[in-house]
């Protein structure tokens, strides 16, 4: 490693100003900061000192999705037949090309901005840049990967002004464009399968997802184990509720993601779920909402996002309930669309400010008519 440091300390007048490359300093210094810890500190006294900076956040948050993601491989491969290591190496191979378009086309928008604005390059797309093919079909075709990034990226991204401005979480928006320009290749029976045929792998058999059987049947082919462990068809890595589960101890043990929101979230969700089942709306049980489709996994990493989600604790309250809610709503109210998670998600962010807002002005009023009160 000294031997590196050298290397990039040598090379590092090229591209400072003044330098022949210094037009690619924002290029120089995202490699510099991926390959070391960067050597600057906030000075001025407004900032919140912390032992974690953004590098090891996003880490954190890539080792909680690992779990989901190789179970992605694992099902992937089981869905077209295939067993054990070989149905997972396919699983691996069909994933990987999807995870190279979403990271070479977003973090190259990305380093382009920073050097147009003269900026670092941040770190928050090493995340995003996973979270994208994991919350889509394995079979969406790579130039519909690559359209849904540049979507999100610019028009979710950096014209709010970058990573930390942005008003919507920009993984959901790339799903969201995606699904609304190609809707017939983003949904029906035979999107969830891959039809790739290599290594031995057979056709699938084609059927509605979970989901989909729960809104016009009331009733899945799958058993609630199989659903908890995640083996049914779904997008890559959202099938297995477990698996999610682990990487939720992981973002909440870290403190990484807050407990207030997740929790809301499911307890949302729920609230709601029993309701319609009171009502006679669902014969299924609520809890079959939280196992299948997006719900555990936008709960956990998507609805969780520090920057997209309410920022007070009231208003965390608030913002995870009212997701978890709208998720179930919609399920059950339009069967034309019965997963609801990524618009619920998109509307809270929106409105995220807003009850911010609202915790923070009704906090001052509280305040105002103690200091009344004691006079």
């Amino acid at each position: 490693m000294k031997g590196l440091r050298k290397l990039v300390d040598n090379m590092k007048p090229t591209f400072e100003e003044g330098g022949k490359l210094s037009f690619l300093a924002s290029t120089f210094d995202a490699l510099e900061t991926f390959l070391f810890v960067p050597n600057t500190t906030t000075k001025s006294d407004a900032h919140v000192r912390d032992c974690i900076d953004m590098k090891r956040t996003m880490f954190f948050v890539v080792l909680a999705l690992l779990p989901a993601f190789l179970f992605g491989c694992l099902n992937t491969g089981l869905q077209v037949g295939l067993e054990g290591f070989h149905a997972f190496l396919y699983g691996l191979v069909r994933v990987l090309p999807m995870v190279a378009v979403s990271y070479i086309v977003g973090l190259g928008i990305e380093v382009f901005y920073a050097q147009i604005r003269k900026e670092e390059v941040a770190e928050g797309y090493f995340v995003t840049g996973l979270l994208i093919p994991m919350i889509m079909p394995v079979s969406t075709p790579l130039w519909m990967v690559a359209l849904g990034v540049a979507f999100a990226v610019i028009f979710g991204k950096e014209v709010f002004g970058g990573t930390g401005m942005n008003i919507f979480n920009p993984a959901l928006v790339a799903r969201a464009f995606v699904f609304f320009a190609f809707t017939p290749q983003m949904s029906g029976e035979k999107v969830w399968f891959s039809d790739w045929k290599m290594m031995g792998a057979t056709d699938a058999t084609t059927g509605a997802t979970a989901l989909e059987q729960l809104a016009t049947t009331g009733q899945m082919q799958w058993s609630v184990m199989d659903a908890f462990l995640g083996f049914i068809p779904g997008s890559f890595g959202e099938t297995s509720t477990l698996c999610i589960l682990i990487g939720a101890a992981i973002l909440l043990f870290t403190g990484i993601a807050s407990w207030r929101t997740m929790l809301s979230v499911f307890a949302g969700g729920l609230s709601f779920g029993y309701l319609f089942q009171a009502l006679g709306v669902t014969e299924y049980p609520a809890y079959y909402h939280l196992l299948v489709g997006g719900f555990a996994f936008g709960a956990v990493f998507m609805a969780t996002d520090p920057v997209t989600s309410a920022q007070t604790n009231m208003g965390k309250y608030i913002v995870g309930f009212m997701t978890g809610a709208l998720a179930v709503l919609v399920r059950v109210v339009n069967p034309a669309y019965p997963e609801g998670m990524m618009l619920s998600i998109l509307f809270m962010n929106a409105l995220a400010p807003t009850i911010d807002y609202f915790v923070v002005e009704a906090n001052i009023n509280r305040r105002k008519s103690r200091i009344k009160t004691v006079k």
